[in-house]
């Protein structure tokens, strides 16, 4: 299985990258992480109640992510955040470190992927690559072919 920084180069996607000390909440980042020039986001990994549906929602750092609201924009009952066998298998992520460049290891398709709407009015994307000791800067129309080869469609959370 190729790493991210190969499927990035092989996709001809440019990306700024961060190297940083590990950092595992929104909290940590804005004090360890003050040289990355843009908006930092949050990654949840989501399931149902019966955790046969998972969902990966990409918000705006200091925005709340309101389950409740975000369980009935997908039609579902209850949501509750995945957990880290279900993350490992499906994205083949740990805790800490949820990122949408997850979704290439999500071959079948299990995992529905949602973005914040805020975020379409910012130039780049910083997310992880994977690992919390980095940050990379991916320009939206670069993250949107990321997307398209992972067979994943960005779903707008506003």
């Amino acid at each position: 299985m190729e790493d991210i920084y190969q499927l990035l180069d092989k996709l001809s996607i440019k990306y700024d990258k961060y190297e940083h000390p590990a950092v595992f909440t929104n909290e940590e980042s804005d004090k360890i992480c003050t040289d990355i020039p843009g908006k930092n986001t949050k990654n949840l990994f989501l399931a149902d109640e019966k955790d046969q549906r998972f969902y990966l929602l990409t918000i705006m750092h200091g925005k709340r992510g309101d389950l409740k609201k975000f369980a009935m924009l997908v039609g579902e009952r209850r949501l509750h955040f995945g957990n880290a066998d279900y993350l490992k298998q499906l994205l083949n992520l740990t805790p800490g470190s949820v990122s949408p460049l997850g979704l290439m290891h999500d071959t079948n398709g299990k995992v529905k992927y949602f973005f914040d709407s805020d975020l379409l009015k910012e130039e780049k994307i910083y997310i992880h690559p994977g690992i919390n000791t980095a940050t990379l800067g991916i320009k939206l129309p670069d993250f949107k072919k990321f997307l398209n080869f992972t067979n994943h469609i960005l779903n707008i959370y506003d």
